[in-house]
């Protein structure tokens, strides 16, 4: 059996397409390249390069790598730019998914692995957020998200599919530095940039009912996203009556300040941090209980802060020294 990975060639795509292929899986990816980059995707690893807005090429690729299962990950993800693009954001990430779910059961696939978010949940209130913490999205990402939760959900009790659907936290690391994330539009990618410039990071807000009044989060390394797919996939590949909805999460919280701080050590810079408002819709917390899915999967995060910043950080020297020697 393959699995298609949709998005395969972004960062964290590229990250699952190398867990499942160290797994003994077969792979196939489906990627536009908005966001993506070709070289990211493995030598022999076919690549077909479309939109899952494209029943054509979906159908090809079904056809063409008898594809058993799907790991979904193309979408697009900033939470300001949705606010500002709603409907585009619900035509590539809602409208994507249906049309990827029309192929799929046309084609028999039946075997569905959902990137979601912790954006479902919007801001809640709580120590640890469980996969029964009520969703209140805000911002019409996070609804998209929970919407496609919805779909696949109908869809499976409609045509008999098995999905597992992987509520992500806040991603970051990577495994080698040509797989870091090339963008600086998440927190460190964006302390890092602002090292580069000589720029004290900016902090966003400090008036939270939080120990050192920074928000809190919950980190959680690329890799360790990755193999939590893999396992997702190896569940479905003997449960065919598989419906799970699992955070991906440490169960740690860290503060920005504390991550700010390591990062700043880390970087050998002496730059003192910048508390600006806070941005609306941030929290005071947002820790994932991790319970459900170790119970599920046997999954379990193996990566701590240290790891994520350090291999973090080798992947931004490694692409941003290159243009400037």
């Amino acid at each position: 059996m393959t699995w298609l990975v949709t998005g395969g060639a972004g960062y964290i795509g590229s990250h699952v397409v190398r867990a499942l292929l160290a797994d003994g899986a077969r792979v196939a990816v489906l990627d536009d390249l908005s966001s993506g980059d070709k070289r990211r995707v493995p030598d022999g690893v076919p690549l077909e390069v479309a939109s899952v807005l494209d029943r054509d090429a979906l159908g090809r690729v079904f056809a063409e790598h008898r594809i058993g299962g799907v790991v979904h990950i193309a979408a697009k993800k900033q939470v300001g730019e949705s606010v500002e693009k709603p409907l585009w954001y619900y035509e590539q990430n809602v409208g994507g998914l249906r049309v990827l779910l029309e192929a799929m059961v046309a084609a028999g696939v039946r075997r569905l692995v959902f990137s979601s978010s912790a954006a479902v949940y919007g801001s809640p209130d709580v120590p640890l957020i469980t996969e029964d913490t009520p969703c209140e999205p805000q911002s019409p990402y996070g609804e998209t998200k929970l919407v496609g939760e919805w779909l696949i959900r109908d869809t499976a009790h409609a045509h008999g599919l098995s999905y597992a659907n992987l509520r992500y936290f806040n991603v970051a690391g990577a495994a080698s530095p040509e797989l870091s994330d090339p963008t600086a539009l998440n927190v460190v990618p964006m302390v890092f940039e602002r090292i580069d410039a000589g720029l004290p990071p900016r902090i966003f807000g400090d008036d939270y009912d939080t120990p050192d009044g920074t928000a809190i989060r919950d980190y959680v390394h690329v890799s360790d996203i990755a193999g939590a797919h893999v396992a997702a996939a190896r569940r479905l590949g003997h449960d065919e009556h598989a419906a799970l909805t699992l955070n991906i999460g440490r169960g740690e919280g860290v503060s920005v300040r504390a991550l700010v701080d390591r990062i700043l050590q880390h970087a050998g810079s002496d730059l003192v941090p910048e508390v600006t408002p806070r941005r609306p819709g941030d929290g005071a917390r947002s820790i994932a209980s991790a319970d459900r899915i170790k119970a599920e999967l046997g999954w379990s995060a193996r990566y701590d802060i240290a790891d994520m910043v350090a291999s973090a950080w080798a992947g931004w020297r490694m692409r941003h020294d290159a243009f400037t020697h």
